[in-house]
């Protein structure tokens, strides 16, 4: 049984596209670390990384921090981690580790922890409960952080336009497919900056706005739409709704790159409170 204040819609979300999910989304970058590290004043001695996915966030940290741990509640998710660890970056074990878990009943000690991040995680989680117990595991002036980037990604205005069409119409597909009570719950990302403060838990509190390239062809950017829990959601209920729609904005998108890679713009918004 999960922990009360999580939603397993929210875990099962995740289940079955980790490989996709970890090939298209990007990893974190290098300025989350520079700006965490420079308000932290010092090395992290631990970083923990919660609802890490495929630890696409957490191996940020490898050489940035004494030890790291990713958190991540959903099994294929965090088997993908622990696989990427042994075979990928075996270098990094005696810094990363992984383990089951949820946001709001962390298996740390209180005070253990410099940095509490959440990559693109934090609107999955019941934010009262994760947030008071961030505070628990964080030590006196350490800081929690949130922070994900602006979907989609800057570049071309038509194909982020027929990005936003495909995710739209996969949300739509999803309502009628999908009952509410069944459905995963999100919490508005706008929200993140006023819960950090409403919790009375940190003395002060910041949204950071910053920008990263990234290199990406007609493939990627195709995968990065498809990567989308929703989208994913409706293709695992076995519609094909969507079929004749990704065919066309694969069209659309190679077209467009012609077989070139080109650097695309991330916009990253990060939340964050000091204890």
């Amino acid at each position: 049984m999960i922990p009360e204040g999580n939603v397993q819609s929210n875990v099962d979300r995740f289940s079955g596209f980790e490989d996709d999910y970890d090939r298209y989304r990007p990893a974190a970058p290098q300025q989350v670390a520079e700006i965490l590290t420079a308000y932290l004043g010092t090395r992290p001695r631990l970083v923990a990384d919660l609802g890490c996915g495929t630890g696409l966030s957490t191996f940020l940290w490898a050489n940035q921090a004494e030890r790291v741990i990713g958190i991540e509640p959903n099994d294929d998710m965090h088997g993908k981690a622990v696989k990427k660890l042994s075979h990928d970056h075996a270098d990094a074990s005696g810094t990363v580790s992984f383990r089951a878990g949820y946001s709001n009943q962390l298996d740390l000690e209180s005070g253990s922890a410099d940095l509490v991040t959440c990559s693109q995680s934090f609107h999955w989680m019941e934010p009262v409960s994760t947030l008071l117990e961030a505070s628990r595991v964080l030590t006196e002036g350490g800081i929690f952080a949130c922070y994900d980037c602006d979907w989609p990604p800057t570049f071309n205005w038509t194909l982020e336009e027929a990005y936003n069409r495909l995710i739209d119409k996969a949300d739509a597909i999803l309502a009628k497919l999908v009952d509410e009570g069944r459905r995963a719950k999100k919490w508005s990302k706008e929200g993140h900056l006023r819960q950090i403060r409403e919790s009375g838990r940190f003395r002060f509190t910041k949204e950071i706005v910053f920008h990263n390239k990234e290199a990406c062809d007609a493939e990627r950017f195709v995968g990065l739409a498809l990567s989308q829990g929703g989208l994913q959601s409706v293709l695992k209920t076995g519609s094909t709704a969507l079929d004749a729609d990704i065919q066309a904005f694969t069209s659309q998108a190679e077209q467009y790159f012609a077989g070139r890679t080109l650097d695309i713009l991330f916009s990253y918004r990060m939340r964050l409170g000091v204890k």
